[in-house]
């Protein structure tokens, strides 16, 4: 009697094992990953040799109003709850060095409505420089 049992355990399983094998394989599609981290204000501070100003970029194109013009050792900040963006949009600075190159920065970071700031530092020459996050 427990032979039969086992036997019918085993011929189960065996079948499910071969029902398993014979379907066809499902692969999982990442959705786009959200860029980190995720932040109310973007902030850049001017360690370059030049005067800029700078917008809040997304992945569309779309831009912020720009800052003013400052120079060295300042700081301007825009707060992304005053555009159009909704929540989750990924967003970058693009700096404009006054009579020099427009620079986007290094990475992007998303708006989430949470008082948080994503600061970036700009640094070197009015033709050579780069606008970087900080970690």
């Amino acid at each position: 009697m427990n032979r039969t049992r086992i036997r019918r355990r085993s011929a189960a399983i065996l079948a499910s094992a071969t029902a398993m094998a014979v379907l066809p394989s499902v692969t999982a599609v990442a959705a786009p990953a959200q860029a980190q981290p995720c932040v109310q204000k973007v902030a850049v501070v001017n360690n370059a040799g030049f005067v800029l100003s700078w917008a809040a970029t997304a992945r569309t194109g779309e831009q912020s109003a720009p800052t003013d013009e400052y120079p060295i050792n300042q700081t301007r900040v825009i707060d992304l709850s005053t555009a159009s963006w909704p929540e989750g949009t990924d967003v970058r600075p693009y700096v404009d060095a006054v009579g020099g190159t427009k620079e986007f920065g290094s990475s992007y970071v998303s708006y989430c409505d949470n008082g948080q700031t994503a600061t970036y530092t700009v640094t070197g020459t009015t033709f050579d420089y780069s606008v970087t996050l900080l970690t």
